[in-house]
């Protein structure tokens, strides 16, 4: 299969790769990353991270980083509450740390959470400019848009955004051409379609699911409906507007289909334990193109790491401090991927992995 033939190539070359309301809090480093097993290697793009360019990247910023005299201000507005997010917060802290910088001594972050609030989100960008911030992180497109709406000043790092250009946030990935840039969650997406097949070949209906006001999700589905198609599947697919709406629509799409997908959708990620009561009886697994909605109720998935998206997105961060201009700075995207099945729903759908995949579970 097109997914074993990818890591066969991979480790081949042995590739290296580099993701409660509005008040500040304060940081911590504290958890760790998922239990995950991590595959790394993917091909990548001219816009990855490698070792190398880390290291240059940190000899670049090190002067930024120990500027004894000046104490660096960086906003992190966060969409809202959810694992994949959070990952993605700690991953830019670790980056900042690791880069020489010392947490509220030669840098003050402000974190917010916009709570999935639009409003919310633009209060935050207006806090952050009126306290003439150095550079504001953006977590999910939502975050994003209300920063670079409300300043072309300030450096805007961005992550856990599938596509910068769709979003109206930058020119092109090669050269922003803006204020903004940062890293893509762009998912392996066939690759997950290629892993539903292979773990359930009697497969003939792939159900989709997203939220109808996220574009990003909606780009998704657009990509895994294709890819689908070309493998003779056929498809249905239906939309969320809001958390009341899960019970219905899962349970209407769980009588069309022999398994559904789901994109890295904000609003369906705060809500798999929603998903997974409907879903789970229906006995129809539930494919996610990221760990931490597997690990809320989720079936599997092949996932890009959330943590490491958001330690590339601090090391641009700190590479934008130490004088580098953001404009011509590339989008970057990860090449760490990782399995990860839900224990719990295996056993809910009384589901045995093949042996290749046991060592996944968690």
């Amino acid at each position: 299969m097109k997914l074993k033939r990818i890591f066969a190539a991979a480790a081949a070359a042995a590739m290296l790769c580099g993701a409660a309301g509005c008040s500040s809090a304060s940081t911590s480093t504290g958890r760790s990353n998922t239990a995950n097993v991590t595959k790394t290697g993917i091909p990548e793009s001219p816009g990855v991270l490698r070792g190398a360019d880390n290291l240059n990247m940190n000899k670049t910023v090190s002067n930024a980083a120990e500027e004894s005299n000046k104490v660096y201000k960086i906003g992190i507005a966060k969409l809202m509450d959810h694992p994949a997010l959070n990952l993605s917060e700690e991953g830019f802290i670790a980056a900042l740390v690791d880069s020489g910088f010392v947490i509220g001594e030669n840098v003050l972050i402000d974190q917010r959470d916009g709570q999935g609030e639009t409003s919310a989100l633009d209060a935050i960008a207006d806090e952050f400019i009126a306290n003439n911030d150095d550079l504001i992180f953006a977590i999910a497109t939502p975050a994003a848009q209300s920063c670079a709406n409300k300043t072309q000043h300030i450096p805007i790092i961005g992550t856990a955004i599938t596509d910068f250009v769709d979003a109206g946030l930058i020119e092109s990935n090669s050269r922003p051409g803006t204020n903004v840039s940062g890293t893509t969650d762009m998912s392996p997406i066939e690759e997950q379609i290629d892993l539903m097949v292979d773990i359930f070949p009697e497969i003939e209906t792939i159900g989709f699911v997203y939220t109808a006001s996220e574009s990003n999700s909606a780009l998704q589905i657009g990509i895994a409906n294709e890819y689908a198609e070309s493998l003779g599947l056929a498809t249905v697919t239906m939309t969320v507007d809001t958390a009341a709406d899960i019970g219905r629509v899962f349970s209407q799409i769980s009588s069309q289909c022999d398994a559904i997908y789901l994109p890295t959708d904000n609003l369906l990620a705060s809500q798999m334990p929603a998903v997974s009561a409907v879903c789970n009886p229906a006995q129809k697994p539930v494919f996610c193109a990221e760990s931490g909605m597997v690990e809320t109720g989720g079936f599997g998935t092949l996932a890009i790491d959330y943590r490491d998206l958001g330690y590339q997105a601090g090391l641009m961060a700190v590479k934008v401090l130490g004088g580098t201009s953001i404009e011509s700075m590339s989008i970057k995207k990860s090449t760490k991927f990782e399995y990860c099945f839900n224990g719990s729903t295996l056993a809910a759908l009384g589901v045995t992995l093949p042996a290749e995949y046991r060592d996944y579970i968690v």
